[in-house]
C-alpha cells in the first residue's frame, strides 16, 4: 500500500508541476509527439505487414 500511495503521490505532483510550468508541458507534449510518430512509422515500416484487401484477395 505504501508504495502505491508513493506513486500517486509522484504523479499528482507531476501533474502539479506540468499545470504551473508551460516550457515544461509543451516539452512533454512535443516528446509524446515525437514517440507517436515514430512508433506509427515503424508500425508502417514493418515487413510482412499487409492490408486487409490485399490478404483476402490472395486468399480467394
Amino acid at each position: 500500500m505504501t508504495g502505491r500511495k508513493a506513486l500517486w503521490t509522484t504523479i499528482g505532483l507531476g501533474a502539479v508541476y506540468l499545470m504551473r510550468n508551460k516550457n515544461a508541458r509543451d516539452k512533454v507534449m512535443t516528446q509524446v509527439r515525437n514517440i507517436s510518430s515514430s512508433l506509427r512509422q515503424r508500425k508502417s515500416e514493418a515487413p510482412g505487414t499487409t492490408t486487409g484487401t490485399t490478404m483476402n484477395s490472395t486468399l480467394r
